[in-house]
């Protein structure tokens, strides 16, 4: 069957970028956390099965997000000399997704055909700016679900929200203090 599934697909690969509104939401509500603009760029593919509109929606890209932390509004870090800090987070995301794209529509398709995407995204963390107050995961697993619209059949804009389901990081000084990442998302892909 793995045989078979490439010969009948129809696969698509090529650039990707996108502008997004990351945050950090912490288990608890001490610290003021504040959304923070972000970017990502990469390789988007896209493997299709003609007919039914359904299939996969992969790629390997950078992701750059984070969040303003206002920790200097608690004691416990102003007294070390934090106040708001931007903490940014880099990433190596790894996107799987489930794809229906609506291509029954007597031709209007050639011209733009809505689709929906949703599924896990895999991140690897490969750099952040150094808080010292904070530690790091080495990655997280979101779960991340969008629309969008196929234009010219080689153009994709798509929105999109990444629900982090893993912590990304948490505190030095309270224990059970980690918080989860969030992220809007719109991008921009042509295909080949």
């Amino acid at each position: 069957m793995a045989v078979a599934l490439p010969a009948f697909s129809q696969f698509r690969y090529g650039p990707t970028a996108s502008v997004d509104i990351s945050t950090l939401r912490f288990k608890q509500d001490l610290i003021q956390v504040d959304q923070a603009v972000g970017y990502s760029g990469g390789i988007a593919a896209e493997m299709m099965f003609p007919g039914i509109g359904i299939g996969l929606d992969l790629g390997l890209r950078y992701q750059q997000r984070g969040a303003i932390l206002h920790l200097g509004d608690r004691l416990i870090w102003s007294s070390q000399g934090y106040g708001t800090e931007r903490s940014y987070l880099h990433f190596i995301d790894i996107p799987i997704h489930l794809k229906f794209k609506y291509t029954r529509l007597n031709g209007v398709e050639n011209v733009i055909a809505p689709f929906v995407f949703a599924g896990p995204t895999f991140s690897i963390l490969a750099a952040h700016n150094r808080v010292d107050a904070l530690q790091y995961a080495g990655g997280e697993v979101g779960i991340q679900f969008g629309l969008g619209a196929e234009l010219c059949t080689k153009w994709q804009i798509s929105a999109s929200y990444d629900l982090g389901m893993t912590y990304t990081l948490k505190t030095k000084m309270l224990s059970n203090f980690s918080a989860r990442s969030g992220m809007w998302d719109v991008r921009v892909t042509y295909l080949f």
